[in-house]
């Protein structure tokens, strides 16, 4: 269970630079780094040529055999934003973990993020539930989907409230709280699957790789999740695990409104237009308390205050 693969100069040294924290202390003679992850163990030679032993030697190989490296290599360079271009050949066949986040730009309710794992032996099943296409479901069809998720596939969802979310956002922008959430998420669905590991992680994307952990990093974010990880936009298209991510975010997400509600005594709308300014200035009007049901950094607070007038 090995591959050799020839690569340049330049990539033989991004690849040094990459494997360094996993490397080993004895090299080979001829050999310029030797590492070893929980996928394979890779020899990179001074001849340019890079052994991969090992279960997954094919998939770690595959990250340098196309456009896209793992991300703690992608950071080394600029990458496109454009939609599938870092994702390598058959990617939708691996098993993979997913994240995907909802309720960003929402006034009323959460932000709400999910990550599911989807191991290839599950996908025909996941791909008989029609999810291929999650943005196009309507909320009723998600809502009969989810629990078919929930009952099989390894996953983890954390709702961020409004009243906690308007605590962090006074230290941190709304995409650092999306890193902090999608990283919390991730760490827990892999702690459920171990001694399993995904052959990669598929973040759906909001943020440039390098500036993901960056954020992260400037959170002072215990066990970064970072092996295999790959980020692209629309990502449910490349991916179902994100397409069952962005499900499950969105049934939570629709059912805490409900509850938020529920709890106000009037419909809390979604989006952030006028109809929310006007339920906004009728809760205040009632003497209820916004923080409890919106995210206050919206400019449909000060809009809301001043119909209330």
């Amino acid at each position: 269970m090995q591959t050799v693969i020839q690569v340049t100069p330049s990539q033989l040294q991004k690849m040094a630079t990459f494997y360094k924290p996993t490397s080993t202390p004895h090299l080979p003679n001829g050999a310029l780094f030797a590492a070893k992850n929980t996928q394979a163990s890779i020899i990179g030679y001074k001849s340019g040529k890079v052994l991969f032993q090992g279960l997954g030697f094919a998939q770690e190989a595959a990250l340098w055999q196309t456009n896209t490296v793992s991300t703690a290599a992608k950071v080394i360079g600029k990458k496109s934003t454009t939609a599938g271009v870092n994702i390598p050949n058959n990617f939708s066949n691996w098993s993979v973990l997913g994240s995907d986040e909802v309720g960003a730009g929402a006034y009323f309710g959460p932000l709400t993020t999910a990550a599911v794992f989807v191991a290839k032996e599950n996908i025909s099943w996941v791909r008989q539930l029609g999810i291929a296409d999650s943005k196009t479901l309507t909320d009723d069809k998600m809502r009969q989907i989810a629990p078919d998720i929930i009952a099989r596939l390894p996953h983890h969802v954390v709702n961020l409230m409004p009243e906690k979310y308007n605590i962090l956002q006074k230290s941190n922008n709304v995409n650092q709280m999306k890193a902090i959430s999608h990283n919390f998420v991730l760490g827990k669905v892999l702690e459920k699957i171990s001694p399993t590991v995904p052959t990669g992680i598929l973040i759906d994307q909001f943020a440039q790789e390098n500036t993901y952990f960056k954020y992260l990093n400037n959170a002072n974010q215990s066990n970064i999740v970072q092996q295999n990880v790959y980020f692209t936009t629309k990502g449910e298209q490349y991916h179902l695990s994100v397409a069952a991510a962005s499900i499950l975010a969105r049934v939570v997400e629709l059912d805490t409104l409900d509850k938020l509600s529920d709890e106000a005594g009037m419909r809390l709308p979604i989006g952030a237009g006028k109809a929310v300014d006007t339920v906004a200035a009728q809760l205040l009007q009632q003497g209820a308390d916004l923080n409890h049901y919106a995210k206050l950094h919206f400019a449909n607070t000060l809009k809301a205050e001043k119909l209330k007038r």
